[in-house]
């Protein structure tokens, strides 16, 4: 388990915390295997039944740390920990909670589409798909799944102009369920999850499958198209100048 990813049991609910608030809790390819791990152990223990997912300090997460990123091994490889976290995501079988809050960049956005149920805070609220910005294509099946969520004309202009979505707005689409007090945030996403964990697991579990019927093979697919894409771009002149930049910016 990665430093940066606590994991902590309230009885039946396993949450887990993105800890690395003074980078605005960007994800490395630590945090990734950890999160991959943490999932992996949730699935086989019998004593958890619902996971909640959020971020300590001013967000969820700023999305990936791109030095630590473009420092990894090659997204071809299928045990790369963001490969493997992502493609965790729609296997995972038991009820996963998010609380979101502050500028959510990136894969803080497109895991919320693999969340069962989503709470945002909503003064703080933020999310932002910058990944054209970046010379790059989204990733996490979101080109399939977002169309279907909001529509295709709104998954166009969220993934193509990349403008930030305040918690009300999303919630107007379908991204998020509810739409909280910034300070009561943590409150109602453990009164959530805690009502979650008290339903019938295996009810839970089978309406959740159900819920997601025939929609694994497809997820998959894309997935590796869209990581195909990724690399291909991740290559390109598009991203090495977007990337300078924000270097650049940093110094």
């Amino acid at each position: 388990m990665s430093e940066h990813v606590e994991m902590t049991r309230r009885d039946a609910v396993c949450e887990l915390l993105l800890n690395r608030p003074d980078k605005r809790n960007a994800l490395t390819l630590a945090m990734y295997g950890a999160l991959a791990q943490a999932l992996a152990h949730a699935e086989r223990d019998p004593s958890v039944r619902v996971v909640l997912l959020s971020g300590a300090g001013a967000c969820f997460t700023a999305g990936n740390d791109l030095k630590d990123f473009l420092a990894g091994p090659s997204f071809d490889d299928p045990q790369h920990p963001t490969v493997r976290f992502v493609h965790a995501l729609p296997l995972f079988s038991k009820p996963l909670v998010c609380a979101v809050h502050g500028p959510t960049v990136g894969i803080g956005v497109t895991m919320l589409l693999h969340c069962d149920l989503v709470l945002a805070a909503e003064r703080s609220t933020r999310l932002i798909l910058p990944f054209v910005q970046l010379g790059l294509v989204p990733e996490a099946a979101s080109s399939l799944l977002l169309p279907r969520l909001v529509g295709p004309q709104r998954a166009a202009e969220l993934l193509l102009l990349g403008e930030p979505l305040d918690a009300r707005t999303a919630h107007a689409y379908g991204l998020v369920n509810r739409v909280v007090d910034d300070e009561s945030l943590m409150e109602e996403a453990r009164a959530v999850a805690g009502a979650l964990a008290e339903r019938p697991p295996e009810a839970l579990r089978r309406t959740k499958r159900l819920l997601r019927l025939n929609a694994a093979g497809e997820i998959r697919e894309r997935m590796n198209a869209e990581v195909a894409e990724f690399t291909a771009c991740l290559a390109g002149e598009e991203f090495a100048s977007a990337a300078r930049a924000f270097f650049e910016k940093r110094r």
